[in-house]
């Protein structure tokens, strides 16, 4: 078996390919130059893998783009794909998440401006969740530095009707219904930057990514803007795991593929800093949900004063899983031995948005 990693950067996406061992790695690019990619999709449902990336062009705007055979060749989707209905007074700008639903063929799309789309055809044409545009908050939705998009769209792995999403500045908020309402569930999230007594809003936390296992799906993991939490049951409460970590400031938080109280961290100052405590590039494991966290260092570099964003790393789905990340230096690090120990897979790329890994 072997694996795809998908890289996408501010200027195209590159592929990388591996056999399972995941030690000498291949990588082709760039796909779609000077094009933003910030999202990617490693669609391993059916008979073949379908790759998706959601590009940018400055002249001619978002578009999704398929491949059937691994990168190879690709398809553009009719019109862009990811499109605001006529009546609509706005302009997708960037796809900022492609994920796969519950049921066949089902892709789920985040957008900027913070909007949410559903594909029953893998990613060939896209409808807007309306009830989550129409939502009486979202006027007072406001963007981050990074800009205002549903950067997590989460969908139930077993209740095709139970979609989980989270947006800058906004919130996390979930639908129990095929999307025909949507609630905030933001309970015990802090937001730090708000007045003292203000700082637990019912909406407005600006949440940087959630992730949580299928096996477990009432569990879910959520990495802050100050703050790592865990919620035990679907959101409806979160409390902090952060204790132990040298900074609770971060974008990524990855749950391992076969282990639902695994989870991955990529901690950063939360000051003007925007780099890892003593510039050292540290990923951080817990094997008991957040209760504990022990510090990944063997192989990585110290000096390292990037950021790693909110997609930007990720696990495959190897029997022992594989990590990866890229950062704003355009390097991307990889682990086939779920975390112990790292190695760089290539460097001197564009500033990396996001990366996504399988087995194929």
């Amino acid at each position: 078996m072997d694996t795809v990693l998908m890289v996408g950067t501010r200027k195209g996406l590159w592929l990388g390919t591996s056999d399972e061992a995941r030690e000498d790695w291949e990588f082709t690019g760039p796909h779609f130059d000077m094009e933003e990619v910030y999202s990617c999709l490693v669609d391993t449902r059916g008979d073949r893998p379908r790759l998706l990336a959601g590009t940018s062009s400055p002249w001619l705007g978002p578009q999704v783009r398929r491949s059937e055979d691994l990168g190879t060749t690709w398809q553009d989707t009719p019109g862009g794909a990811v499109r605001f209905p006529d009546g609509v007074d706005a302009t997708v700008e960037r796809v900022w998440q492609l994920v796969p639903g519950a049921e066949p063929g089902v892709v789920y799309a985040g957008t900027e401006p913070g909007a949410v789309f559903r594909s029953a055809d893998g990613g060939e044409t896209f409808a807007l969740e309306q009830a989550l545009w129409d939502h009486p908050h979202r006027p007072q939705w406001n963007a981050g530095f990074g800009g205002q998009a549903f950067h997590t769209v989460l969908p139930h792995p077993a209740d095709p009707g139970s979609v989980t999403v989270a947006l800058s500045t906004g919130g996390v908020y979930q639908t129990s219904d095929g999307g025909a309402s949507w609630q905030p569930r933001n309970q015990g999230i802090r937001a730090e930057f708000l007045p003292e007594g203000q700082q637990y809003p019912e909406f407005g936390q600006c949440v940087h990514k959630v992730t949580r296992h299928p096996a477990r799906p009432e569990r879910l993991y959520l990495q802050n803007h100050g703050g790592v939490y865990r919620s035990d049951d679907h959101g409806g409460s979160w409390h902090s795991i952060a204790a132990g970590l040298p900074a609770d400031f971060g974008f990524p938080i990855v749950v391992h593929p076969h282990e639902p109280d695994t989870v991955y961290v990529f901690p950063i100052n939360g000051g003007d800093g925007r780099y890892p405590p003593q510039a050292k590039a540290r990923v951080w494991r817990s094997r008991d949900a957040g209760e504990t966290w022990e510090e990944l260092a063997k192989g990585l570099p110290d000096g390292f004063f990037v950021a790693v964003m909110r997609d930007a790393m990720c696990a495959d789905d190897h029997e022992r899983a594989g990590l990866y990340f890229g950062a704003r230096n355009g390097a991307v690090w990889g682990s086939a031995d779920e975390g112990d120990t790292w190695r760089q897979l290539v460097c001197d790329l564009p500033d990396v948005m996001c990366v996504r890994a399988a087995a194929v």
